[in-house]
């Protein structure tokens, strides 16, 4: 079996089955040093328990009827320069007593390319602060717990004006604009180099306190994310569990060359504005074998609003997501509304959607201005499981204390001016759709500024069947009616493409409206 090496750490490897295959695959057994280690059927898996500075060789064979020779591949694991227990730095680990003082003392302690183990237990913590070239071990068994209480968490100022005149100086963010927030359970300025790994937990302990209460309303500063990475470069978060997140789990904000591996987000249903995944004016991000369930949008790619667009331009380029289940959250994978900076080369593949209102949801509005475009946007390779709304665009977006305002909502042509934002291409391949509700492709671009193309190939989608059902919003705009068994509504799109299409259950016949350029090839509606 063909595998590559996804990333090696100190005392770990990622590796990604390559084939066509969605998530799992055949069984499979992992030989290590020629023994066997581990059964598996998942198309990435991470292996720990590994030494620093040590080679390795490794195999994948079938577990069954294979008979082939095994093919080894050989790493030698990343080098350390010391490992630090925090139980040596007297963290207790009973989940009573405050344990950060001593946890942040490890981390102060540690030197470049050294290791900060965190073994099982309970530890109760306040906000930690992580430095340049450290690797965070939390050990099987291990839960970082936040503190339940918000008047033991700092605050990161929203903008200070710099003694040197050269600008603001930004630390706090929240839904896109520089604004004061509580620091995160694991929170990184500026860092670089930083593995955070191990079969452990980061707990944000929203659950137990009043995070999720009020969630509208700033008390102090806004709520705090998990783990917020401010400015950093070459992240790598490998196998953790990060749960009850007071807000967004993890927010990489103007920070490059992030990867998360086999790392699983999880926020219960009912728990608001807890999306999993929001890279903010990020580029080269990578999401492989992941598994996201919250109770907002499992992944929103974003690049802030105007303030943040007009001064610190920095759009959100190069982000691949391959062989991860998204579930039940709002959207399965976001790109807006705040994004007006733009948001360009997202690929995602090899995934599987699993309940989550809409599936591939573009989201932008009025007033977000000309850099805020999104380009060359496309999925393929994917299943959407009990996915109402598998495809919404929507240049309409009611967000904000203005979103309601005619300028924002007006359907009539507007002129084009410093407030329009756009939308390029998007293309969608191979995707099977299971239990759609309200519309496969709800599509609707501004007048002014339509959208620039849609292809849709390779697509089988069936309708649930009970007629009854009731009909739901499709698009957060004014104006715009429910629905329920729309097979396609499109309208003021540049260039709309359907190529080998099938549509089971469906009630209506597309609904294409001011289309430039309409291409339609084996569509069968039935």
């Amino acid at each position: 079996m063909n595998f590559r090496l996804a990333a090696v750490m100190k005392r770990s490897v990622t590796l990604e089955l390559i084939n066509r295959d969605i998530v799992y695959t055949r069984p499979y057994i992992v030989l290590l040093n020629g023994e066997e280690l581990m059964r598996e059927s998942r198309n990435v898996i991470s292996i720990f328990g590994l030494e620093p500075d040590t080679e390795y060789r490794i195999a994948i064979i079938l577990a069954e009827g294979g008979g082939e020779e095994p093919k080894w591949i050989s790493f030698r694991t990343a080098p350390e320069s010391v490992l630090l227990d925090v139980r040596e730095f007297g963290a207790l680990g009973d989940g009573k007593n405050d344990d950060t003082a001593c946890i942040q003392a490890a981390i102060e302690a540690c030197p470049k390319d050294g290791t900060v183990r965190i073994p099982e237990g309970r530890y109760l913590t306040r906000p930690l602060f992580l430095r340049s070239g450290l690797s965070l071990w939390l050990d099987r068994g291990a839960v970082l717990l936040g503190d339940p209480s918000r008047e033991h968490y700092p605050r990161l100022p929203g903008m200070t004006e710099r003694s040197d005149g050269k600008g603001g100086f930004n630390l706090g963010s929240w839904e896109g604009d520089p604004e004061t927030s509580y620091a995160s359970l694991l929170t990184g300025i500026e860092l670089r180099n930083v593995d955070i790994f191990g079969e452990g937990t980061v707990d944000g302990n929203a659950d137990r306190s009043d995070w999720w209460e009020e969630h509208k309303t700033k008390r102090g500063a806004w709520r705090p994310r998990t783990i917020f990475l401010c400015r950093c470069r070459c992240i790598r978060i490998q196998g953790v569990l990060v749960r009850n997140s007071p807000s967004w789990t993890i927010h990489p904000y103007y920070t490059d060359g992030i990867s998360l591996y086999n790392v699983t987000i999880w926020n219960p249903p009912d728990s608001p504005n807890t999306d999993g995944f929001d890279p903010e004016s990020c580029e080269d991000v990578l999401l492989l074998g992941c598994r996201i369930s919250v109770g907002d949008d499992c992944i929103a790619i974003k690049s802030g609003k105007a303030r943040m667009a007009g001064e610190r331009r920095k759009a959100s380029r190069n982000f691949a997501l391959r062989n991860s289940i998204l579930e039940r959250g709002h959207g399965a994978l976001t790109i807006g509304s705040e994004a007006a900076a733009g948001v360009y080369r997202v690929e995602a593949s090899l995934c599987i959607f699993s309940g989550t209102d809409r599936g591939l949801r573009l989201k932008t509005r009025r007033g977000r201005g000309p850099d805020c475009f999104y380009d060359e946007i496309y999925f393929h390779d994917i299943r959407m499981e009990n996915v109402p709304m598998p495809f919404t665009f929507n240049m309409f977006y009611h967000c904000d204390a203005d979103g309601h305002e005619r300028y924002v909502q007006s359907q009539e042509a507007l002129p084009v001016n410093a407030m329009t934002p756009g939308i390029g291409a998007v293309r969608a391949e191979n995707i099977r759709c299971s239990g759609v509700d309200s519309a496969l492709l709800c599509a609707y671009g501004l007048p002014e500024r339509p959208i620039g193309a849609i292809l849709l190939r390779g697509i089988d989608a069936v309708f649930l069947e009970d007629p009854e059902r009731p009909k739901r919003q499709v698009l957060m705009m004014d104006d715009f009616p429910p629905m329920r068994g729309m097979s396609i509504y499109a309208k003021n799109i540049g260039s709309l493409k359907l190529e080998n299409i099938s549509i089971r259950g469906a009630e209506k016949e597309p609904i294409l409206q001011n289309i430039s350029e309409y291409e339609s090839r084996a569509f069968i509606l039935r």
